[in-house]
């Protein structure tokens, strides 16, 4: 049973965005693909990651999919009002408000899951992301 991405979907993904880092000449990136339902389909980690990018990234992705919409928009809501990502994160689990957490939809808008990434600047990181979304097929939802 798939919730939204399938792992095909997931891993097209996760080499869209790598390959589109590695273009652009970005750091080493982690990519964190999860589904629908918030579960993690696809990883991988660049050789050169520094530690802890999974659980940025897992963090981007998570409160991309639990708000439904992504982490750029949530750090809109931490600068605006932080006791709200204060008290979201405390709710729901990793949270990371800051770019690179991109929502995934099909051509019809249907939401698939989403994607984190992290290892260079948070703008880079969600670049990566829509690359790698759009390389698969998808559409991406920074915002």
């Amino acid at each position: 049973m798939t919730l939204g991405l399938t792992l095909d979907q997931a891993r097209a993904i996760v080499a869209g965005t790598l390959a589109a880092g590695g273009e652009r000449g970005f750091n080493p990136l982690t990519v964190v693909v999860l589904d629908a339902g918030g579960h993690v389909t696809a990883v991988e980690r660049q050789d050169g990651s520094s530690a802890k990018r999974f659980e940025i990234a897992h963090g981007k992705a998570h409160g991309a999919v639990a708000f439904g919409w992504g982490s750029r928009r949530t750090m809109g809501r931490a600068e605006d009002f932080a006791p709200f990502v204060t008290g979201a994160g405390t709710a729901i689990g990793p949270l990371v408000p800051v770019p690179g957490g991109v929502l995934v939809r099909d051509a019809e808008g249907t939401l698939l899951g989403a994607v984190g990434v992290s290892g260079d600047n948070s703008d880079n990181d969600e670049a990566a992301a829509l690359a790698g979304i759009e390389s698969a097929g998808l559409v991406g939802q920074p915002d």
